[in-house]
């Protein structure tokens, strides 16, 4: 909403969710199903670029792609609203460092019935520890984090990511339900942090949407709006169960909720009869979802795969959840995932060897 509305700017590019300093900053991985060979790919990539530096590479690309959309606009500042960048901050310093930037906070518990409604993402506390589990077992054979765990790590990581960002000098930040409440006023005033002059935007309106239908990325719901409206707001409050509400609270934290304005919507939960299991349920998750997701990072760096974890997946998975000691279910966790990756892996070993037996069973024909 708040880049449609700043696009409206006569100076200001922002179209829908490019993802791309994602990409740049895993420059050289690439599927582990390549056939040139993943490890040998990523290896020779950072050695070749190793030698140079690599943020003035990223940044040439960077600065090509941004600066061709805004040729082809006759713009001059390209807004690049991503939902996962909080992932790459440290990236993004290196790369833009006199950007200004723009951090957007949302009340959890309607980001969290947000992404039970658009992609199904179940919020049960007893689902979080399963979900932990099933993606240290997908990691465990090679594959990438399930979405659900991404979905969930967007709360669990991604929100106190955010939140120390708020006092530096560069960094705007605007709450939904202020600009969905007063969007002309809101507007106007992330447009002169950018360094315009607000008075150029005629008004803030969803109007003029066909850059958005063109995408399959962006909030689709714009092209069903007619005018901003605060009616989103409150609805999570009928979207989530009690049991989904506690999860939020468990996930995110009292503390956090009340640290960034949310003690309203956090007494609401209390009222229905959520409890604050206090930080160290919060600080649990965030150990587990960062084990998994520094998991993830340590068998890309390895080349992915089972052969990446060794011939022991089970003790590696192990040993990055040793860390976790404040989850009171991180053994159950560990076995579950333990148990979830062993089936995995004999369910890979069983298609190999059907597929080998096929390929077998073709080459004897094709010699007859």
């Amino acid at each position: 909403m708040l880049a449609h509305l700043l696009q409206q700017h006569p100076d200001i590019l922002a179209p829908p969710e490019p993802w791309l300093m994602l990409a740049l900053e895993a420059f050289g991985t690439v599927d582990n199903r390549h056939p040139a060979g993943a490890p040998l790919i990523r290896g020779a990539t950072s050695e070749f670029l190793g030698r140079i530096d690599r943020r003035i590479v990223a940044r040439a690309l960077a600065d090509a792609a941004y600066g061709q959309y805004l040729a082809a606009t006759g713009k001059r500042t390209f807004i690049d609203k991503t939902p996962r960048y909080w992932m790459v901050l440290d990236f993004l310093d290196g790369l833009y460092p006199e950007a200004q930037r723009i951090v957007l906070f949302r009340n959890p518990y309607a980001i969290a019935a947000s992404v039970k409604a658009k992609w199904g993402i179940p919020l049960s506390s007893a689902s979080c520890p399963s979900a932990i589990a099933s993606c240290l077992a997908d990691l465990a054979v090679g594959l990438p984090p399930p979405s659900i765990a991404s979905s969930l790590a967007d709360l669990v990581l991604g929100l106190p990511t955010l939140a120390a960002q708020r006092g530096r000098h560069d960094t705007l930040v605007v709450r939904y339900e202020h600009l969905v409440a007063h969007p002309e006023h809101e507007v106007r005033r992330a447009i002169a942090a950018l360094g315009y002059d607000p008075e150029q935007l005629a008004s803030a309106t969803v109007e003029q949407t066909d850059y958005l239908r063109s995408s399959s990325f962006g909030d689709r719901k714009i092209l069903e709006r007619r005018a901003v409206d605060d009616r989103s707001v409150r609805i999570w409050q009928m979207q989530l169960t009690t049991q989904e509400m506690q999860a939020v609270t468990d996930l995110v934290g009292a503390e956090l909720l009340n640290e960034l304005g949310y003690g309203e919507e956090l007494r609401y939960a209390q009222q229905v009869g959520v409890t604050d299991r206090g930080p160290a349920v919060t600080e649990g998750y965030r150990q587990l979802f960062k084990a998994c997701f520094d998991l993830s990072a340590g068998i890309t760096e390895r080349g992915s795969g089972v052969t990446g974890l060794g011939t022991q997946p089970n003790s590696a998975l192990s040993q990055v959840l040793e860390s976790s000691s404040s989850f009171t279910s991180v053994s159950s966790i560990v076995r579950e995932a333990q148990g979830l990756a062993d089936t995995k892996i004999e369910e890979t070993l069983r298609l190999v060897k059907f597929v080998a037996a096929e390929i077998e069973q073709a080459l004897t024909a094709s010699r007859r």
